[in-house]
C-alpha cells in the first residue's frame, strides 16, 4: 500500500514537471514571436489617391451684367451710373455803395440794390444775400454762401442818378402841361446837382452823395460839409448848423 502510494507520488511529480516544462517552453516562443513581431519593419501603406478637381473657368465681370441689370432692389449694381451735378447757384449782385463815415467805428453807406433803401452798415452786419466781413480803404469784403467776395468801391458805387420826387402842389389855374415842365425841369436839376446832403443817417447828420465835389465847409440847406481823415482813408459827412 505504501508502495503504490510512493509510485503514485512520483508520478505526479513527473506530471508536474513535465507540465511545467511544457508551460515555460510555451512562454519562450510567445516572446520569441512577440519579439519577432516588434522588430519586424511595418509595411509601406499604399500613397493615398487624391483627385484634383478640374479647374475654374477664368472669372470676368461682363459675365454678370445680366445679374447687375436684373437686380431691381439696389439701384447701385445698375450698371448705367448717372452722374447728377449740383447746379452751381449764381451769385445775385452786389450791393451799392453811396459813402462811408467814421465816428470811432467805420460804417458804410449801402443798399442790397439800387433803387432800394440805403442804411448805415457796420463789420458783421447782413446787407440783402452778403454778409459784411470787413470795411478796408480800398474796398469792402463781403461774405456769400461761404464764400469771401472783395469789392473796390469803384466796382460798387452806385453811379445812377438818384430820383427824387417833387411834392410841390400842382395850382389849378396853371395849365397841366406848363406843371408838368416845371416838375420835370425841377427832378432834373436835383438830380444832377449831387452837392447836395444826401441821405440822413443819424440826428442832425447827412451821407455825402456819390459825386459830391463841394468843399469842405460848405453850408447847403442847414447842412454844413465836413471832411475828416480815418485810417480808411477821407470820410464825408453833412452835420445840421445849429
Amino acid at each position: 500500500m505504501r508502495r503504490n502510494l510512493i509510485a503514485i507520488n512520483l508520478l505526479l511529480a513527473v506530471l508536474i514537471g513535465l507540465a511545467g516544462y511544457q508551460i515555460r517552453n510555451q512562454y519562450l516562443e510567445q516572446l520569441r514571436r512577440q519579439k519577432e513581431f516588434m522588430s519586424a519593419p511595418a509595411p509601406a501603406a499604399p500613397p493615398p489617391v487624391v483627385q484634383i478637381p478640374p479647374p475654374h473657368s477664368q472669372i470676368s465681370a461682363a459675365n454678370y451684367i445680366a445679374v447687375a441689370a436684373q437686380l431691381v432692389f439696389s439701384k447701385d449694381r445698375n450698371p448705367t451710373v448717372t452722374i447728377e451735378v449740383a447746379p452751381v447757384k449764381p451769385m445775385p449782385p452786389l450791393p451799392r455803395y453811396y459813402g462811408v463815415m467814421n465816428f470811432g467805428t467805420p460804417r458804410v453807406i449801402l443798399a442790397a440794390a439800387s433803387g432800394q433803401r440805403q442804411k448805415s452798415y457796420s463789420a458783421g452786419e447782413t446787407v440783402g444775400e452778403f454778409k459784411l466781413v470787413s470795411i478796408a480803404q480800398s474796398g469792402l469784403v463781403f461774405e456769400w454762401d461761404g464764400k469771401t467776395v472783395n469789392a473796390s468801391y469803384a466796382d460798387i458805387i452806385d453811379r445812377s442818378a438818384p430820383q427824387q420826387e417833387s411834392s410841390a402842389p400842382q395850382s389849378s389855374s396853371a395849365p397841366a402841361p406848363s406843371a408838368a415842365k416845371t416838375v420835370s425841369s425841377v427832378t432834373s436839376v436835383s438830380s444832377a446837382d449831387a452837392s447836395k446832403p444826401g441821405l440822413e443817417t443819424g440826428t442832425g447828420i447827412k451821407a455825402c452823395q456819390p459825386g459830391d465835389s463841394s468843399p469842405a465847409g460848405s453850408v447847403v440847406d442847414g447842412y454844413r460839409k465836413l471832411v475828416t481823415e480815418t485810417p480808411f482813408g477821407k470820410s464825408c459827412r453833412w452835420e445840421k448848423v445849429n
